[in-house]
């Protein structure tokens, strides 16, 4: 595999002075976190997904969320104050946070948006999520994500 991008994650980690390892695998259209996961040996729990979904006003937020979990959308809303929230198309996503879906980070957006984490994630030792680009994941600590985004806790996990 060739060398890891640099990429607007990578950068805002280095200037905030975040450890973090580098980790690169082949990547497969919708083959999501599973895919991944197993190129690098880790458990899916551990692959941290970021996806953008939006408002009814149609304000763009990001939630992190386990890979073997799925988001309640009924239940971010309510603990967000919305009426309802939803998924974004891929194009508004991308638009939002400068990101190809499947290449999206919660670091380094094109626009600001909130950043929601789900709870469970700061139990772990080390999570990996996207580091920017397809087929590519950056490896910290969960702590150090707080270092880097202004983070709010939620509860909205679901078993698949």
């Amino acid at each position: 595999m060739s060398k890891a991008p640099s990429t607007n994650a990578t950068r805002l980690l280095k200037e905030q002075g975040i450890p973090f390892t580098e980790h690169l695998y082949r990547y497969e259209d919708h083959g999501g976190t599973r895919v991944s996961a197993e190129a690098l040996g880790v458990a899916e729990h551990c692959v941290i997904k970021t996806l953008v979904m939006e408002d009814e006003q149609g304000a763009p937020l990001i939630i992190l969320m386990h890979g073997d979990r799925e988001v309640s959308t009924k239940e971010l809303a309510r603990q967000t104050g919305a009426r309802l929230v939803q998924p974004c198309a891929p194009e508004t996503a991308q638009r939002h946070s400068g990101y190809l879906v499947g290449g999206t980070s919660p670091l380094g957006t094109l626009k600001a948006m909130p950043v929601l984490m789900e709870a469970t994630i700061l139990d772990l030792p080390r999570i990996y999520l996207n580091g920017g680009s397809r087929g590519f994941l950056v490896g910290l600590h969960p702590q150090d994500l707080g270092k880097a985004l202004d983070l709010v806790m939620v509860q909205v996990a679901r078993v698949p």
